[in-house]
């Protein structure tokens, strides 16, 4: 069994590990300077990642494939982005395609 102690000084120690994580960043960034080209990279980088993820989740759901509805709900979302509507018109709009569609299948 672990110790009430062991549970608070472990959390104090992952909370001032990621204060200075946290802080790290904007303290260093003044000894630091990336070329422009790695800023480029990073940030297609990000973009790339962030890509991934929408992927993975639009058409995974845990080890199964979603069901049909998800992914036309993301596509309206998607859609309705691209073309700059409001974020409340985006998600109530891929919200509604989604159970729409659950409720026709």
């Amino acid at each position: 069994m672990i110790s009430a102690t062991a549970i608070v000084a472990s959390g104090v120690v992952l909370g001032a590990g990621t204060f200075a994580y946290r802080a790290a960043g904007p303290l260093l960034r003044s000894r630091y300077s990336m070329r422009p080209g790695m800023v480029a990279l990073m940030s297609t980088a990000a973009i790339v990642l962030l890509a991934g993820v929408i992927v993975t989740s639009t058409f995974a759901d845990g080890q199964e494939y979603a069901d049909p509805a998800r992914p036309l709900g993301v596509l309206v979302g998607g859609v309705l982005a691209w073309r700059r509507a409001p974020f409340v018109v985006v998600v109530v709009s891929a919200a509604l395609t989604a159970a729409l569609v659950r409720l026709v299948a």
